[in-house]
Order: C-alpha cells, then sequence, then structure tokens
C-alpha cells in the first residue's frame, strides 16, 4: 500500500483494501498550477523534488480574517491544487486521506473551518471534506492539524491520464463578543511525497 503523509508527521492511513500496490518507483508527481485567493501568484513556493515523486508548497499569506480591521472579502480565502500524477498502465488510484496543518487565533464564540474539495478534470464526480475550530467561551490560540479522510473515494479515470485537483479552503467567522476582535486562520504549509502527505488507494483498471 503506498502512503503519501505531511513532512514532519506520523499518521495511520485507513484505507479501501486495494487489489494491488505499484511500484513507487513508477510513479511521478507534478505540480502544473497553484492559485486562487489565499495563493495569488508570487505568494506561494512550489518545490518539486529531482525524482519528482515528491513537493511541497510554502504559502506566504494563506490565512482568512474577520471582525476587527479586516475587510469582508477576507473572512474566506481559496487555494487550487492541480497536480499531474503519473501512474503505471493498468493502475487507477483515489485519494484517500490528506493532512492540513496551520495556526488559528479565535476570540470567544468565534468559529473557523478548513474545507477541501477534489475531484479529476473532466470528471464531474468530487469528494468533499470539512474540518472546524470553535472558539467556545475561553477562545483559540494554537495550532491546528486536520487529517481529510475521504468517504467516497473517486477513481482516476483508467487508460487516460487526467490531471488531480485539490481546492481548500478556509473560513472565519466573528459572533457578537469576538467582532472586535481579528479572528483568523492560517495555512502555513503542504507537504507531499512518496512517503509522506497523501494517503493513495490503488486498484488494477
Amino acid at each position: 500500500m503506498l502512503k503519501l503523509l505531511a513532512a514532519g508527521t506520523v499518521a495511520t492511513a485507513v484505507l479501501a483494501a486495494p487489489t494491488a500496490t505499484p511500484c513507487p518507483d513508477a510513479i511521478t508527481i507534478s505540480v502544473q498550477t497553484i492559485n486562487g485567493s489565499g495563493c495569488p501568484a508570487g505568494s506561494a513556493d512550489v518545490k518539486t523534488a529531482p525524482d519528482r515523486t515528491s513537493f511541497s508548497v510554502r504559502y506566504k499569506d494563506y490565512k482568512a480574517q474577520d471582525g476587527g480591521s479586516a475587510a469582508a472579502t477576507d473572512a474566506r480565502k481559496n487555494c487550487q491544487l492541480n497536480l499531474l500524477v503519473t501512474v503505471p498502465q493498468g493502475f487507477s488510484y483515489a485519494v484517500s486521506e490528506i493532512e492540513y496543518r496551520g495556526w488559528a487565533r479565535l476570540g470567544e464564540g468565534a468559529t473557523a473551518e478548513q474545507n477541501a474539495l477534489y475531484y479529476f478534470t473532466g470528471n464531474s464526480s468530487t469528494a468533499e471534506t470539512h474540518y472546524s475550530i470553535n472558539g467556545n467561551d475561553k477562545g483559540y490560540n494554537g495550532p491546528w492539524s486536520n487529517t481529510d479522510t475521504v468517504e467516497t473515494l473517486i477513481w482516476a479515470p483508467c487508460q487516460t491520464q487526467t490531471n488531480l485537483n485539490i481546492n481548500s479552503d478556509l473560513r472565519v467567522r466573528a459572533n457578537d463578543a469576538a467582532e472586535d476582535f481579528t479572528n483568523e486562520i492560517s495555512m502555513n504549509r503542504t507537504d507531499a511525497s512518496v512517503n509522506t502527505v497523501f494517503h493513495f488507494s490503488w486498484k488494477r483498471c
């Protein structure tokens, strides 16, 4: 079973049982584009390893804010990754888990969300995941980590090369008690490699 996990972390994947696993040496991952209101041109640094089986994305200012001096448009930010994943002929893959990390600062009663949408270019099927943080009655100030588990796997088309799209977004909402406070949630980085971020399930076509 091939697992791609976030660098610096250890996670156990709970995956649909694959019928086969291709050799990792035959898999390459290439970032085609990265864009969105949370990662406009020049605000994200994408580095691909020489063997093209891993990449890292470092965001300069991917965060959502609400309350205080924040503008209304700051309450939701998104970032879309478009990846070309090349796999051996006769295999198909699906994203089953992916890990996100960042920082949140929330006043009393404020809430924040991290959501993600996964789909293949030209395919109408999508998978969605959602994660939330609640300021409750004491607020929240610290790191967050979310491992998305995709309940309904979306498989890459067989015999056709298509790109994988991962559209994440960050949202924050201040309530009356926290509206004078600048509440925020940020994404500090995404790391991916054949041994460390995305968890794939595999099957033969």
